[in-house]
């Protein structure tokens, strides 16, 4: 078979490295020659709303997938009307807007921390005053990895603010002081078939993911959290792997976010689980069986941002996995990340420690 992928960056990159094991092609679209997928496949450059580029790849391929969320749901459909595309293009639009995506979680009883829209300085007044500070004033479209948001924790701080992230449509989230950021990754094939990962706890600085580590070994929100994410599957007919993020609140979870892709907090699948995000993802939109989800020891993950450190003093960490994406290093970009599996977690966190005293 042949994938096309609308996005070229690792995530990409990773799912045909996945996928050429069994037997697949890829071809991508971006509007960079030379961006990681491009190590691994064929570019067809051009913008992920470019009608000429989005045509040329449906033409050249037997199903559609994307590792990036700002993919117009509208060019999505318009692919999805040519060829299989997966996943739906509605899901795809849910997590796109950080105001529906709660009114989303809302509808389906997943808990979430407070908030209110923000369309104008007087309503972020207005909003605090109704949800208390500190609180987080996010935009509701584009923000990631700690971008477009912004802590407010006085009065003082509302002065200017929605001005500050460019005057557009915002949300204020009240500020969720958890116990620790966990994600759940599950994955739905072609038949209806479900699968979860084991629950993974993160550890994310300036907003920006630095280490995972799976699995987060508690039944009770396993449980809790397989519920949310399988209502979010049935809730679009979902094909393909999806991510929630959650603060875990004195034994509770509330979600954050989704993700309708392959997840920077699921790298450590790739060499901590029987089968990883990324070939069960390939696996659901070719309609092949699940693989097993479970973990094969204790699995952690570090990511290189700015720059990587040197290849031979990473691989000196007995057990290393190194992961190099190809690009060019500058501040605040993800590099590459390593992962290492242990059969006790305390070796685990200790390897994961000299692992990012390397990278700082």
């Amino acid at each position: 078979m042949r994938i096309g992928i609308i996005g070229a960056g690792q995530l990409g990159r990773m799912l045909a490295l996945a996928g050429y094991p069994l037997g697949q092609r890829f071809v991508f679209v971006d509007v960079d020659e030379d961006a990681p997928g491009a190590q691994v496949g064929r570019i067809i450059r051009g913008r992920f709303d470019s009608p000429a580029a989005l045509a040329a790849l449906a033409a050249s391929v037997d199903v559609v997938t994307f590792d990036v969320e700002n993919v117009p749901q509208s060019a999505a459909q318009a692919v999805a009307a040519k060829v299989p595309f997966y996943p739906p293009p509605e899901a795809l639009g849910a997590g796109q807007d950080r105001l529906d995506e709660k009114h989303l979680f809302r509808s389906l009883g997943i808990p979430t921390a407070p908030f209110a829209p923000v369309d104008s300085q007087q309503a972020l007044v207005e909003a605090a005053e109704s949800l208390g500070l500190p609180a987080i004033l996010k935009t509701r479209r584009l923000g990631y990895d700690g971008r477009g948001q912004v802590r407010l924790d006085t009065l003082g701080d509302l002065h200017d603010a929605f001005a500050a992230l460019g005057g557009v449509p915002a949300i204020l989230e009240g500020l969720v002081r958890f116990d620790r950021e966990l994600s759940l990754i599950g994955v739905r094939g072609l038949d209806g078939a479900t699968a979860f990962w084991p629950l993974a706890e993160n550890v994310h600085v300036n907003g920006m993911l630095r280490q995972t580590r799976a699995p987060w070994d508690d039944a009770g929100l396993q449980a809790d959290a397989e519920r949310h994410v399988l209502a979010l599957l049935e809730r679009f007919d979902y094909v393909g792997v999806l991510t929630v993020e959650f603060f875990c609140v004195e034994g509770a979870l509330l979600a954050n976010e989704m993700a309708p892709r392959v997840h920077n907090s699921g790298h450590w699948t790739i060499e901590g689980a029987v089968t990883s995000q990324f070939e069960n993802h390939v696996r659901a939109i070719l309609g092949l069986p699940l693989g097993s989800t479970k973990a094969t020891g204790h699995a952690g993950m570090v990511n290189f941002i700015g720059q990587l450190p040197p290849l031979a003093d990473a691989l000196a960490v007995e057990g290393a996995h190194y992961h190099d994406y190809g690009k060019t290093a500058r501040p605040g970009r993800k590099l590459g990340h390593c992962t290492v599996v242990r059969d006790k977690a305390v070796e685990r966190d200790a390897a994961l420690t000299h692992l990012m005293s390397l990278s700082r």
